[in-house]
């Protein structure tokens, strides 16, 4: 007779294991979101005064996307990167303690040009002292450490521009210092070839040709151009980069120029003391109500109560386990959505035990009595789940951080609720029903006969409940903007 059972008793501990192994230590295998780890929160503002005429609508949306390529690869876990209004981003960053990085990282536009430099020395001194010529510029070069700028004259039209980059990445120049090389697609080094190979003849026949490297407005240096250059070059300093400036630049560099110059205008930290008052409250709150709930099952429905905290204890591994195998965060909504996950996860037990009571009351053996429980319970457990499992993914599409981690940890505790309800505890009653002396499956019982005729009384339910919803509604609504939380004038 055990053998009808090896498939279940092989699923269930595969799933536990798995769920086991993903889930401890949880403090290392669980990531832990900005209200409970601290972390940063940017608000970002196009700056509308920098803005050229006819730019494009959807640059908002570019510079989103953006902003998220550049934190992807700065390896935040699980960041909050979204449009508000029509003109910010608001950033959320789990776990950075780095301010200044992480703000100069989100904000720089990082616009890469290369710019022809003028060799014509007259030109240069009538700009220096204020005369510059049409369709150039004067820019400054820094010096060696303790030297002076150089003054170059500069073409304000960009020859070529860093769109056409494919890669960039940290690299060391001729002196062995820190640099950042890149690379072009197939259109931009054609583009570079035909303009070297212009500039590098020049300095072939005695007129040597400087090409700068313009990094947002400041020249990061201007060689003379000798060779044909075509898919590969370097961008250096003089006293060059340190490394940690050469690993931002390249990211930057990879994950492209913002389409549109960006403003911080809110920033603050979380710190990690809130976050850790917020962990140890949610964790009280799960305790305390995963106790009652366990208590409550085991005084009332026995041996069948116990069986169903087995299965609820699994339910709670399960859904760490499932966190830590998507990479999903954990927040306080995401905590609210484990406690409420208990509720669920017993509910499913109470029908199937109330359904086999009935069956009991009418005289049916153990093993009838179990499977017309489940069976009759079945649609009821399937129905009630499901319905709220769709509002959860509902949630999760048009929400947001918290609201998607409240999602996230309801979904996976749904998910979990009835395969423990439906899978785990039927196999355990099976494997009891084995044996010839189980014959009975105690419980205590309230109310021995209920004669409430509930469905005689639905009218009367349903106009209590519109009354309820109409109230409740009128009072929210009454109060205004200060029935909402955090407010922004956008």
């Amino acid at each position: 007779m055990l053998r009808n059972f090896k498939w279940k008793i092989i699923l269930v501990v595969l799933i536990a294991a798995g769920a086991v192994y993903y889930a401890f230590p949880p403090q290392e295998k669980i990531n832990l979101g900005l209200d409970l780890r601290g972390g940063m929160h940017v608000v970002l503002e196009v700056d509308e005064a920098k803005l050229k005429d006819g730019s494009d609508k959807d640059s908002l949306a570019r510079a989103l996307e953006v902003i998220r390529n550049r934190i992807d690869q700065f390896g935040v876990s699980e960041p909050t990167i979204q449009q508000e209004g029509n003109n910010r981003i608001l950033v959320q960053l789990p776990g950075i303690t780095d301010r200044d990085s992480a703000v100069k990282l989100i904000g720089k536009t990082a616009l890469l040009e290369f710019k022809v430099v003028s060799n014509n020395t007259e030109d240069l001194e009538k700009a220096k002292a204020g005369n510059v010529p049409a369709g150039y510029e004067l820019k400054y070069l820094a010096g060696d450490e303790g030297g002076e700028e150089e003054a170059l004259l500069i073409e304000k039209e960009a020859s070529l521009t860093g769109e056409s980059l494919v890669d960039a990445q940290v690299s060391r120049d001729s002196n062995g210092l820190p640099a950042v090389s890149f690379e072009f697609n197939l259109r931009g080094a054609r583009r570079f070839g035909r303009l070297t190979s212009e500039l590098s003849e020049d300095t072939k026949q005695g007129k040597p040709r400087r090409l700068a490297i313009v990094l947002d407005g400041v020249v990061q240096s201007a060689p003379v151009v000798q060779n044909k250059i075509t898919s590969q070059g370097i961008i250096t300093q003089r006293h060059g980069f340190n490394p940690k400036e050469a690993a931002d630049l390249a990211l930057m560099l990879r994950s492209g120029a913002l389409p549109v110059p960006l403003e911080i205008v809110e920033e603050r930290t979380v710190g990690p003391t809130l976050g850790k008052d917020s962990v140890e409250q949610g964790i009280r709150a799960t305790l305390i109500g995963g106790a009652l709930v366990v208590g409550f099952m085991a005084i009332y429905y026995l041996l069948a109560g116990l069986i169903a905290n087995f299965a609820l204890c699994l339910n709670l591994i399960i859904i760490m386990g499932g966190l830590s195998y998507f990479q999903a965060t954990l927040t306080l909504p995401g905590i609210a959505g484990i406690i409420l996950t208990i509720g669920i996860a017993v509910d499913a037990n109470v029908l199937i035990f109330e359904r086999m009571r009935e069956e009991f009351a009418i005289g049916k053996p153990m093993k009838a009595a179990i499977r017309a429980g489940y069976q009759k319970a079945f649609l009821t457990i399937i129905d009630a789940n499901v319905t709220t499992l769709i509002t959860a993914f509902i949630l999760y599409y048009f929400g947001s951080g918290p609201v998607r981690g409240f999602a996230v940890t309801l979904s996976i505790g749904i998910i979990a609720s009835m395969f423990t309800a439906l899978v785990v505890t039927r196999l355990i009653f099976d494997l009891l029903a084995l044996n010839p002396k189980f014959k009975r499956l105690p419980m205590l019982q309230f109310i021995k006969q209920p004669a409430i005729n509930f469905v005689s009384k639905r009218r009367g339910a349903y106009l209590f409940s519109i009354i309820l919803v109409v109230i409740g509604l009128v009072a929210f609504f009454s109060k205004g903007e200060e029935g909402f939380g955090i407010k922004r004038n956008f």
